[in-house]
């Protein structure tokens, strides 16, 4: 599979200026970053949820963990839990399983931050594939997706 046709035109149709990296196969995304050399803190990655009913992405470092406490009270949310990967590939399914990018709007989502990645001049992330990823200014994905920001990860070293 190559990179998502969806997230190509919409670049394309934006005029946003980007680098298509390819990349051998790698899971997780801290193992992607690895690949190209690039730090967990600038490696995007994309996790699906369920927050009342509703579906949410949260976009996060590669070398953080997903505080789902965190998020929740971000989210105002009374029950928040990660989608189950079968819905997900059905979701996400211009996608392999664990590499959409990080604009959930594709998807009918409201798209979540975490404030360490807003840090960054650039942003690396899947592009639809585990083998090639998308390197872009975190301005021009800030405007494009509009997302929301919070602070909801971990670094690694703190999580639990």
């Amino acid at each position: 599979m190559s990179m998502s046709q969806r997230l190509q035109d919409y670049l394309d149709s934006q005029n946003v200026r980007f680098e298509l990296l390819p990349h051998y196969p790698a899971f997780p995304a801290q193992k992607t970053a690895q690949s190209l050399h690039v730090s967990g803190k600038h490696f995007a990655k994309s996790v699906i949820l369920h927050a009342d009913g509703r579906l949410v992405m949260a976009v996060l470092p590669a070398s953080h963990r997903l505080n789902l406490h965190d998020l929740r009270q971000e989210l105002e949310a009374r029950h928040l839990e990660m989608a189950p990967e079968n819905e997900v590939e059905k979701i996400c399914s211009d996608c392999e399983l664990g590499a959409s990018p990080p604009f959930g709007h594709f998807y009918g989502m409201e798209t979540w931050v975490d404030r360490a990645l807003t840090k960054s001049e650039e942003i690396v992330f899947n592009a639809g594939t585990h083998t090639e990823a998308i390197r872009m200014k975190y301005a021009d994905y800030a405007r494009l997706e509009n997302p929301k920001m919070a602070s909801f990860a971990d670094p690694e070293s703190m999580a639990a």
